[in-house]
């Protein structure tokens, strides 16, 4: 498969490999688990931290925003809303970087309380923004695209000045340059995309991937199975995605992850299971059960669609 072609070669970028080392349960609660509720407010702060090596979570308690730290400068992936921006920059100062030594902004899914403060963050980093092509377009419209299935719920967002597709030759040179692999996942969006880069702590390294929310949310009018071709890209975004398998899963909500859990466990590093393959397979239970609801009387040409996407694999 094309994700365990792109893990081969963010191993060879590292000497490091992977390992997993028992970890003692923590005897004090994590700062994050003390300020933040599952499914919590998305502009209520919550403190910056570490997650494994150069990789830091800076969002807030409700939406995520990571950090990844190198010599070269810093890659920022979301700005939260517009509002929460701010905090996402007072988090990265008190995470002990700079905002000014940001050289690199990727977008998840082209939605306001995950995108809707980006033209804030570039306000304050001078970076360039990278997403997909209708990603793109969203962000430099600040409309959503027609094909999303939450068009016309959500405000304009601010537009955004500076903005590549992911395969636009500069844009390519910056992911080649600081390490992080593009993969497109519509599906939630038709510009979602997820992100994989290698996170190395000593000699410990993971593959993180930041990966879209692929829920099958929508305005009341819509209906995915009135879309087949969109609903096929949908499937698809479900496979590249679970074969990441044992990643350092990390995603826009971070209870989407269980983020809150894993930190009440220890270690989000830890791969303890495969939970890029286990997301996957989530998110993909809960789109079935939505076209069932959508069309019961086509329920095993539905099922079949989702099963053949699991026989890919």
């Amino acid at each position: 498969m094309f994700a365990k072609a792109v893990l081969a070669v963010l191993s060879a970028l590292s000497g490091a490999t992977q390992q997993s080392v028992p970890m003692p349960l923590p005897t004090e609660p994590h700062p994050w688990v003390e300020a933040c509720e599952d499914w919590d407010e998305w502009d209520k702060p919550g403190p910056a931290f570490q997650v494994h090596g150069n990789t830091w979570y800076v969002g807030t308690c409700g939406i995520a925003a990571i950090l990844v730290t190198s010599d070269d400068g810093h890659v920022l992936i979301d700005s939260g809303t517009q509002a929460g921006a701010d905090l996402v920059l007072a988090n990265i100062r008190a995470a002990g970087f700079d905002p000014a030594d940001v050289k690199l902004l990727l977008a998840s899914h082209e939605h306001f309380d995950h995108v809707g403060g980006m033209a804030r963050i570039q306000e304050a980093t001078g970076a360039p923004l990278i997403t997909s092509l209708i990603g793109a377009q969203a962000m430099a419209s600040g409309e959503a695209h027609s094909d999303d299935p939450q068009a016309g719920l959500h405000e304009p967002m601010r537009p955004v000045a500076k903005v590549l597709p992911f395969f636009d030759e500069s844009a390519q040179y910056l992911l080649h340059r600081f390490g992080f692999w593009p993969i497109p996942t519509p599906g939630h969006t038709p510009g979602a995309m997820s992100w994989a880069w290698r996170a190395c702590e000593g000699e410990t390294c993971r593959v993180a991937v930041y990966a879209d929310s692929l829920s099958a949310v929508s305005s009341d009018d819509y209906r995915f199975v009135d879309h087949p071709d969109y609903l096929s890209k949908f499937v698809e975004s479900f496979e590249r995605i679970a074969d990441y398998g044992s990643c350092l899963l990390l995603t826009p909500h971070p209870s989407g992850s269980n983020m809150r859990g894993k930190l009440m466990g220890g270690d989000l590093a830890q791969p303890l299971a495969a939970p890029c393959d286990a997301y996957a397979r989530q998110q993909r239970a809960a789109l079935l059960m939505r076209l069932l609801r959508e069309d019961p009387d086509n329920a095993y040409a539905l099922v079949g669609l989702i099963a053949q996407g699991q026989d890919k694999r």
